[in-house]
């Protein structure tokens, strides 16, 4: 489920990049990568082949955002490799099995909910000395991009990704229902008795579901817990990183207090403020204020939506496109930030590519990841506004002329203004974290005790970091 943060949000693993794309918006970026890379003859075969995490299907048409790239550089090859798995620890596991019989990937795609297992497992090359290395000619790259994603790329002190785009838990509404219980798109102030209002107006006058969701990690009862003040494990930052904040985001407040990569610590699924969370998701349903959620991933949500059947729902800046696919003109939808409970907290995820340890072509495999990283392959990557940039410039009005929606600002002013936004909880036993958060979850849907539900939850996340020994 937890796979990935995109498109079906969490439903399936390719849909973070699975759009239709074309190469030729790319060529401005062939001045990047123009020069023979170090460790590559420019007249040799060279070859990189770059893991992805899904269907060939989707990782043919994902590919198309290298052809620049090879087109710069003569010889060179650049093959996406789609493969299947339940989970993350699964793809990882296929991965392995390719690495034991002598056929290495380069480079792999992979997003927040992978990155640590990605690291933890030895399997990641750090990209610090890069990164140094380029400093120059990355600096452009980090000034646009808030120093939240980044440090979610970041494990025990190195960087593993540069990233590409992102997807935060914001609220999003049908304008449709709220005009007809006479209602306006709530301020970026509103708090949960707001919410709480608008859902019940919604019940007495539009005919529709107030709120709907989906059980996963990402944007479900979670983005409550995280505007409650609450996690499922203890937050902490590893030490390092000093290099990066002080080059890249020296002059930058929001850089305050980085460090080398977020430390999730012993767990905390059944404090008090995680419970009382998931009791109000109860309490929600129980009033008729919001549906009993499906396990999975939005996509059937968005055709709910879009169909005047839910009037509010969490979603990221995928979810502009997903509504838009789903037949939603621009002016019948709209977001907000998530609502302020004790803090006006959102998390995000986020997504890019790194190197494997394996690679034999590390620095041609570097130099095709910063290809990635500019503006008109980012544009290429969140075609159909399938995700938000990760570069601040490229929000723009034109980018949401078709879709919508109106306030389009708010994706990346999650970040600007709520400066307590942070990543979902990833750490190495990540696939046990998500596949356990489902079931108790349900567990306490049906039942209606949500503290016996993260009782068990609790246990269930102790037996999962003690067996990978975080």
């Amino acid at each position: 489920m937890e796979r990935v943060i995109m498109t079906s949000f969490l439903s399936s693993p390719v849909s973070r990049r699975s759009v239709l794309i074309g190469g030729a918006a790319l060529l401005g970026t062939a001045g990047l990568s123009a020069c023979s890379p170090s460790g590559a003859s420019s007249s040799g075969s060279k070859t990189l082949n770059v893991a992805y995490f899904g269907t060939q299907q989707a990782a043919d048409a994902t590919a198309k955002v290298a052809q620049p790239f090879i087109k710069a550089n003569p010889g060179v090859t650049v093959k996406f490799n789609g493969i299947n798995g339940t989970d993350w620890n699964d793809f990882f596991t296929k991965v392995l099995t390719q690495i034991a019989a002598g056929n290495p990937p380069d480079i792999v795609s992979v997003a927040t909910e992978g990155v640590q297992l990605f690291a933890q497992k030895k399997l990641a090359h750090p990209l610090d000395d890069y990164v140094k290395r380029d400093k120059d000619q990355l600096a452009p790259y980090f000034k646009d991009v808030h120093p939240s994603l980044v440090e979610a790329m970041m494990y025990q002190g190195n960087l593993y990704e540069l990233p590409t785009d992102f997807n935060a838990g914001n609220m999003y509404f049908n304008t449709n229902l709220l005009q007809k219980s006479g209602l306006q798109l709530p301020s970026p102030s509103w708090t949960m008795d707001d919410f709480h209002s608008v859902a019940t107006s919604l019940k007495s006058n539009s005919g529709a579901v107030p709120f709907d969701w989906v059980v996963r990690l990402w944007g479900s009862w979670t983005s409550f817990m995280y505007a409650n003040g609450g996690n499922l494990v203890t937050e902490g930052k590893y030490t390092g990183g000093d290099w990066l904040w002080s080059q890249f985001y020296a002059n930058d407040p929001a850089a305050a207090g980085r460090g080398g990569g977020w430390k999730w610590g012993a767990p905390t699924a059944n404090s008090d403020a995680v419970v009382e969370s998931l009791d109000y998701m109860v309490e929600l349903a129980n009033s008729g204020l919001s549906a009993k959620p499906d396990v999975g991933g939005g996509s059937t949500l968005q055709g709910l939506f879009a169909s005047n059947k839910i009037g509010m729902s969490i979603g990221g800046g995928f979810w502009a496109g997903g509504l838009h696919n789903a037949g939603m003109q621009n002016g019948s939808f709209d977001v907000q930030f998530f609502p302020k409970w004790k803090v006006q907290r959102h998390l995000f995820g986020t997504g890019g590519y790194g190197i494997f340890e394996s690679s034999k072509n590390k620095d041609l495999a570097w130099e095709f990841l910063k290809s990635l990283v500019e503006p008109a392959a980012i544009d290429v990557l969140t075609s159909g506004n399938s995700t938000t940039p990760a570069r601040r410039s490229m929000m723009t009005a034109d980018r949401y002329s078709t879709t919508g929606p109106k306030n389009w600002q708010v994706f990346y002013d999650t970040l600007d203004k709520l400066p307590n936004t942070a990543p979902i909880p990833a750490p190495p036993y990540y696939n046990a974290m998500a596949n356990a958060l489902n079931q108790r979850t349900t567990q306490a849907m049906s039942s209606g005790n949500a503290k016996s539900a993260l009782d068990g939850l609790q246990q269930d996340l102790e037996t999962a970091a003690a067996s990978v020994g975080s």
